[in-house]
């Protein structure tokens, strides 16, 4: 009878203990690559509600977007009316911006990646994701530490002297359960802190638990923020690279 409480009892622990090893022999660069893949996927269809917030006044944007891995996306606006239509497409290195009010097709360059994305408080590369986490930082793990009761991997991002990038530094927040990105701070070439994004409302979709509210609250201007809602995403649709068109960002 004792020997078989002593395998039960080995039998819980051992998961646990496997799991705690796997944890504590995980590099920054593995658990950044994890946080990656979790939100975004080799395939994914989104549907989002951006709500801009300001003092005096707030507005919301509908969005769909689809993304195939780390160089292809397509962001269309589906309201208000006045932005409808309006797409952003990134292939590869090629970033595009589709305005049907004008009838013009804009070839973005990295210049721009910085700037307010739809008057939000998102850059276009949150949007559009010109930089790669993974490939144009190098990573180092610090102290871990609890975000909204969750314990996290706390991650300084130090871009590559050669990387095309907005930030000077990320520091990011990563659950330890399901590598989730639930505090994200953004520092410019001075090291001075420009925004930060913390997630809320963690939920499952499909087979992975994300985020589904994000905040972005610039750090000079604490009384505005805006907040991305997502209501879909879909990580089982397949997605060919032609997709990803001049021709269906008019559509």
């Amino acid at each position: 009878m004792i020997m078989k409480i002593l395998r039960l009892c080995w039998i819980l622990i051992l998961p646990c203990m496997f799991n705690a090893v796997q944890a504590q022999t995980l590099t920054a660069t593995e658990i950044v690559k994890r946080a990656d893949e979790n939100s975004r996927g080799e395939n994914l269809y989104s549907e989002i509600t951006m709500t801009i917030v300001r003092p005096t006044w707030s507005r919301e944007i509908g969005v769909k977007s689809w993304s195939k891995g780390d160089d292809y996306s397509l962001t269309v606006i589906t309201s208000p009316a006045k932005e409808k239509g309006q797409a952003f497409l990134k292939r590869q290195k090629d970033l595009w911006n589709w305005q049907p009010s004008i009838g013009r097709m804009i070839k973005m360059s990295s210049s721009v990646m910085g700037q307010s994305w739809m008057g939000s408080d998102f850059t276009n590369d949150d949007m559009v994701r010109q930089t790669s986490i993974v490939n144009d930082f190098d990573h180092k793990l610090e102290q871990n530490e609890t975000v909204n009761g969750a314990e996290c991997y706390k991650i300084t991002l130090i871009p590559h002297e050669d990387a095309a990038v907005v930030w000077g530094k990320i520091i990011m927040w990563v659950s330890k359960d399901n590598f989730i990105e639930l505090k994200v701070e953004n520092y410019d070439e001075d090291m001075k802190l420009v925004n930060t994004m913390i997630g809320y409302d963690v939920k499952q979709f499909g087979s992975r638990k994300l985020a589904s509210r994000m905040e972005m609250i610039p750090a000079d201007k604490p009384s505005q923020k805006t907040v991305m809602t997502v209501i879909k995403n879909d990580f089982d649709i397949q997605l060919n690279e032609s997709f990803f068109s001049q021709q269906n960002m008019k559509k």
